[in-house]
């Protein structure tokens, strides 16, 4: 076949990870009809010739297009050849299970293409779970056994620079769309490789966005809105999967173009729309145990860099003491994410990371500089109707005695559900001014503030 053809003799078997000895699973129930063994024992026939008569080199070179084109003409030849039941339909879904294996995630192909699933969750090689609209369902996608899980992971990591095998067996990274991935290998998973996808949406998702959904309201929004404007210096805080990158995405879009952004995180994800964004990126160790960069060592060569901003994915160690720093020195409206339920537990897991720089302060003096430095919390929760809601909008006042001193500007009311399990609530305003209606002036906001109140 012209450009393709078959595997001639003199070229070696094991040229690619890609030739494998049994086929790909079927991907998903409702692409492709119900199959019977005997089906399934002609696919793994077609399958194993298939194989033995691609010549993998010349096919590296070929488009996806291509490829699977002249896939499709070599199993119409060997369908005829051995007269084999298998119809077109299912002769087109094994060339796209094939190609997928050879150029992309193999079975998890289909799932990265679905758009209406958030999150992917590989544990071991015969359970994959997929998050929609805030709710986990069991896929019936499966790999073939253990090793191809494990190919896919390296695959994956090898893309970024990375590596993942027993002798490093937890590994970030993040895929070509910017979807971010956490794999962990044997012999930490018992049951087998686990691999986590978070997708990265295609769609972008602005503060208007996030009102009209539900996940804030209008006057929320609003303020939220004025708070990136002038330069607040925001924490975002929420569980595991709530939305907290999503929110940090659509609030620094209302950063102003001709500022300098300098962006740090485990694996990139964040996709801000300024031309002038410098993305930093942490490095493990190698092989030896040397040549780590932590987000530490980031934030401080960071701070040499001229930012008008630092952005922080996740605060979730010492880097929160520079960070901290950063804020107090002159990087108005700096923006970081961190785990906790709450606005008030997240000053407390502030505090608490950093005494792990090593640095001996006393509380208050902790407590101090968290409280002149950090301006707004904004709480966000995954709540159990799968929607993700920003639950507290709280601004940190200052200090009265050790205590850091809070006020809630919006809150989220729960009232109650409909008949679809949606739940019920409302965004309520407390109506208190704003400590930071000063600064809002100094911009021109401060009665677009008053009025958002």
């Amino acid at each position: 076949m012209a450009g393709f053809g078959r595997r001639s003799t003199d070229i070696p078997a094991s040229v690619s990870e890609t030739k494998h000895s049994e086929p790909p699973p079927i991907t998903k129930a409702d692409e492709m009809p119900k199959v019977n063994p005997e089906l399934l024992g002609t696919k793994e026939k077609l399958y194993g010739l298939l194989m033995e008569q691609i010549d993998l080199t010349t096919a590296s070179k070929l488009t996806r297009d291509d490829l699977k084109r002249q896939i499709i003409d070599l199993i119409g030849e060997i369908v005829m050849e051995q007269k084999l039941l298998i119809n077109h339909l299912e002769q087109q879904h094994l060339a796209n299970q094939i190609i997928d294996d050879m150029l992309g995630l193999g079975p998890l192909e289909p799932l990265l293409q679905d758009e209406s699933i958030t999150d992917i969750m590989i544990n071991g090689a015969y359970q994959i779970y997929v998050e929609r609209k805030g709710k986990l369902t069991l896929t019936d996608i499966k790999f073939r056994d253990d090793q191809h899980v494990m190919s896919i992971a390296q695959r994956i990591v090898t893309a970024v620079g990375r590596r993942v095998d027993e002798t490093s067996p937890i590994c970030d990274a993040r895929l070509l769309d910017g979807s971010r991935v956490n794999v962990i290998a044997p012999p930490l998973a018992i049951k087998g490789c686990s691999i986590s996808i978070r997708k990265f949406s295609q769609k972008k998702i602005t503060l208007d966005i996030m009102a009209k959904q539900g996940n804030i309201s209008e006057s929320a929004c609003k303020v939220l809105k004025i708070a990136g404007a002038v330069r607040l210096n925001v924490i975002i805080s929420g569980g595991t999967g709530s939305g907290k990158t999503t929110l940090l995405n659509a609030l620094s879009q209302m950063i102003d173009h001709g500022e300098r952004i300098v962006t740090i995180e485990d694996a990139a994800e964040l996709q801000l729309q300024q031309p002038h964004v410098v993305p930093l990126e942490t490095r493990p160790a190698n092989l030896e145990g040397n040549g780590e960069i932590t987000m530490r060592d980031l934030v401080k060569n960071a701070l040499r860099m001229r930012p008008d901003r630092i952005i922080l994915g996740e605060v979730r160690g010492p880097e929160a003491m520079d960070l901290l720093q950063a804020m107090n020195t002159g990087h108005d409206g700096s923006m970081g994410t961190l785990h906790a339920n709450n606005p008030r537990e997240a000053l407390t897991r502030l505090e608490n990371m950093v005494g792990m720089a090593g640095i001996n302060l006393p509380s208050k003096a902790v407590r101090t500089q968290i409280s002149s430095a950090v301006n707004l919390i904004v709480q966000i929760s995954r709540m159990r109707d799968g929607i993700r809601r920003i639950t507290h909008i709280s601004e940190v006042v200052g200090m009265e005695g050790d205590v850091i001193i809070t006020q809630d500007l919006y809150v989220f009311e729960f009232q109650g559900e409909d008949e679809s399990g949606r739940l019920i609530g409302e965004f309520k305003s407390t109506g208190l001014r704003p400590n930071f209606i000063h600064k809002a002036a100094y911009y021109g906001l401060d009665k677009a503030l008053l009025e958002a109140m």
